[in-house]
């Protein structure tokens, strides 16, 4: 066996050119699988984290829609009381958090963005799983006051180029009203088809009464007790709301509740199938690659036939023969293998820094590539293999 490497190492090095492009297939093959690999359980653990950040169990309700004549219109809108009803009602429901969203601008110094002003409670962080990065909360006190105070998002903070704690107690004007900043979130990340990082915060009653003039509310959050099955929390919802907004039996509602997790499982299952496709299109590559290797060791078979014939007219066996072609192939497809591994870990770490992609090299990714390179090497270097083998030794000393 040590004679056959040797003889196998020889003959790749003999023609080193050959020997490169031959790799090349199955670097890039190897490399396009670690990377979409990598993209695409980047994109499953930022499905992941979202999940997490959702908290254990926590449900929204949003307004109903219904189509008339080809145009959408809201059915009935939520309002503080219906929020107010579901915080009255207690048990199950651990805390109601309403949000009243509003497109205003919003001026920092020379800076002028156009950002979405939500008016919510201080319950905001714990129940939607927000960090402060600095100052505080918005408090019940302020709400009570109706102050003009603000918690900004952490990529508004990026946006006015100010680091986090130099923005809490200076003032930015909201609808040209003075608010002060008493904190700023981490950055969260976007969740579903939204991005809070780019929301401002104020207390819900100073939204009310001085930015949206109006009670009407998007959508209110709402945290189960731990240990209590969401269905039975969405039906205790829907129970509350339907009687505050009067609907008689048989009559659909006017609202809907949706458990966010469902959403974002949804979107994780589409991210895995996605991550799979993309895997399975590189490996598309990897194939060619493996194509290409069987056809260069057909040619080097026709090369050296009469190499071969030299060789078993010395005593080499058949066996032997087959297993030098095919650790050729071997040898080759490893080798590629290891440097598309090294090309596709860089390309994900390139395009995690340069592009802001989220990417994720695993260990079983690496195996996974590795070992199917060196499947490639034996299932096309097996034909070429073969056919050396079973050249007759007579003809084989004839080929010129």
């Amino acid at each position: 066996m040590s004679e056959i490497l040797r003889v196998a190492l020889g003959s790749i090095a003999a023609n080193p050119f050959r020997a490169v492009l031959t790799m090349l297939g199955v670097v890039i093959g190897v490399g396009s699988v670690i990377t979409m690999l990598a993209l695409g359980r980047g994109a499953q653990r930022a499905v992941d984290e979202q999940l997490a950040a959702l908290g254990a169990n926590v449900i929204t309700v949003t307004t109903g829609m219904r189509f008339a004549q080809g145009i959408a219109r809201d059915q009935q809108v939520l309002t503080i009381d219906d929020a107010q009803a579901l915080a009255d009602h207690g048990g199950t429901l651990l805390a109601v958090v309403p949000e009243q969203s509003s497109r205003q601008q919003v001026k920092l110094g020379n800076r002028n963005l156009n950002l979405n002003v939500i008016g919510t409670t201080p319950q905001h962080a714990e129940v939607n799983g927000y960090v402060l990065q600095a100052g505080r909360m918005l408090a019940k006190d302020d709400g009570r006051a109706r102050r003009r105070v603000a918690v900004i998002g952490g990529d508004v903070a990026q946006q006015l180029k100010q680091p986090a704690a130099d923005l809490v107690g200076r003032t930015l004007l909201i609808k040209a009203m003075p608010f002060e900043i008493v904190g700023v979130y981490a950055m969260k990340g976007a969740v579903g088809f939204g991005n809070p990082d780019d929301d401002v915060y104020i207390p819900i009653e100073t939204s009310r009464y001085r930015v949206t003039g109006d009670d009407r509310v998007q959508t209110i959050a709402v945290d189960v007790a731990r240990g209590t099955e969401l269905a039975q929390a969405m039906v205790t919802v829907e129970r509350v709301l339907r009687r505050v907004h009067r609907l008689p039996p048989g009559r659909d509602n006017d609202f809907a509740i949706v458990d966010r997790k469902q959403f974002l499982a949804t979107q994780q299952e589409t991210t895995q199938i996605l991550g799979s496709l993309l895997a399975g299109i590189a490996g598309v590559s990897l194939l060619v690659g493996g194509i290409g290797i069987m056809n260069i060791m057909l040619v080097t078979v026709t090369e050296r036939t009469r190499e071969i014939g030299v060789r078993m007219a010395l005593g080499a066996t058949r066996t032997h023969i087959l297993a030098q072609f095919l650790i050729e192939a071997l040898i080759l497809c490893l080798v590629g293998g290891a440097i598309g591994i090294l090309v596709g870990a860089g390309a994900a770490w390139a395009l995690s820094n340069a592009a802001g992609w989220r990417t994720a090299v695993t260990a079983d990714a690496l195996v996974l590539a590795f070992v199917f390179s060196a499947a490639v090497g034996l299932v096309f270097g097996l034909w070429p293999a073969r056919r050396a083998a079973l050249l007759d030794p007579i003809e084989a000393l004839r080929h010129e």
